[in-house]
Order: C-alpha cells, then structure tokens, then sequence
C-alpha cells in the first residue's frame, strides 16, 4: 500500500494517556467552576459519571494532583482545594548536578535579571536599620579593584540581605534556591572564562546608592556590578 495514502487515511494517534486526560479535565473543571482554597471538589462517583471513566482512573489522576500540592484531603469533608507550594515543588528539582546546561544558563540569567530589578522594592521598604545591617555585611569585603567575580560567602551575605529588605518572602525563597545554582554555573566552565575583568561597582558602593541615590542610579549601580557575568554569558 502507498505510505502516502496510507497516512492520508489515518489520523495521529494520540499517545496522552486517560489519567493524563482525565488530569487535564479536572483541572479545567476546577477552574470553570471557579472554586478557590478551602472549597471541596466533588466526590470520586460524581467525577467518574461525568467523565465516563472508571474511578480507579479518577483516583489516580486526583493523587497527581495531591502531588502537586492543588488538592488535599480533609477529614470529614473529602477533597479541597489548596494553595500549593510552588518553589517547595520546584526546590526537589533545582539540583544542579541533574539539570541541563542550557536550563543551568538560563537559571543564571534569571537570577542576575532578578536583582536589577528590584531597586523600587528595596528603595520603598530599606529603613536606616537596614542600611546599617548592609554597612556591617560589607565591612570586611575587599575593593572591586581587585578585579574578582565574587567570593560566595560575601555573595550570599550580602545579596541575601537584599532579597530579605525587599519584603517579598516568595522572592527570598526563590533566591536561596538560585544561588547553588548560579555558584554552580561560575565555576563550571558553561560560560566563557575571561582572560581580564571589568571594573565593576562593588557592594559598598551599592549601599551608598541605597543609602543616599536613586531607584535608577541603583539599578545602573547593580547593572554593572553584574557586568562581568553578563559579558560571561554573552560572549560564549
């Protein structure tokens, strides 16, 4: 028989399994039905005759979801729906070592567009507390005539620091989890090693724009702190 033919004759198979299917449906109906946390989904039976499948297939597709942390059970109630934690999910996954060199670069480029970007946030909720916390952090750091990258602890230290004054705990979250990631990437030869460094801003200059600058003069500040790794990424 002609391939050609053949293939005209027939549709793709698709190859999603029923759980899959059925996940995916009851997701939608969540939505549709536009239940938020706290409220309870309907029963096993009921979602099994609505769907047309067996309720084996339905328990295995809301055990996904419970994975997922968008369903729990409740004594006495059944199922709910319930706020589930996101970066909880994501941080059994941000291992370095098992992740993709190009899902590892793009993890780095995130976090060095993160911290640009955070300037309004700092600058709306620093206090003089704040500005001392930082002064302390970088007492002991050395110039950035030194021409080096970074050195981790002052890294840690002192960004973490940043990432806390923004107030945004969801953001303070996701940094611990990119800064492994992004000690990881320095040093493992994915981006272009430089044979001389750039002068950059360094942290004790940062504090000043903190302390006595603006937004934006923050932002150009942190920009070229950062400029030594954006050159690393660029020009592999």
């Amino acid at each position: 028989m002609n391939l050609d033919l053949l293939r005209s004759e027939m549709k793709p198979m698709d190859t999603s399994s029923l759980v899959d299917k059925v996940e995916e449906s009851l997701v939608d109906l969540l939505q549709k039905r536009k239940l938020s946390v706290g409220d309870i989904i309907p029963k096993e039976i009921e979602l099994a005759e609505t769907l047309g499948v067996s309720r084996t297939v339905i328990r295995e597709a809301l055990t996904r979801l419970r994975l997922m942390g968008l369903i729990e059970s409740k004594k006495k109630k059944g199922s709910v729906i319930t706020s589930p934690d996101i970066f909880g999910m994501m941080s059994k996954s941000m291992n370095p070592h098992i992740l993709a060199p190009e899902t590892l670069k793009e993890i780095f480029e995130i976090r060095l567009v993160l911290e640009i970007g955070m300037a309004d946030l700092l600058f709306h909720r620093i206090t003089k507390e704040d500005i001392a916390a930082l002064r302390q952090i970088v007492a002991d750091e050395p110039p950035a005539t030194q021409y080096h990258l970074f050195n981790i602890e002052h890294e840690i230290a002192f960004h973490g620091k940043l990432y806390e004054i923004t107030g945004n705990a969801t953001l303070k979250r996701f940094q611990k989890m990119l800064l492994p990631v992004f000690d990881y990437v320095h040093n493992s030869g994915l981006l272009k090693k430089q044979p001389m460094l750039k002068m950059f801003v360094s942290h004790k200059e940062l504090v000043d724009f903190l302390e006595n600058g603006t937004p934006e003069e923050f932002r150009n500040g942190m920009r070229s702190h950062l400029e030594n790794h954006f050159t690393r990424l660029f020009e592999r």
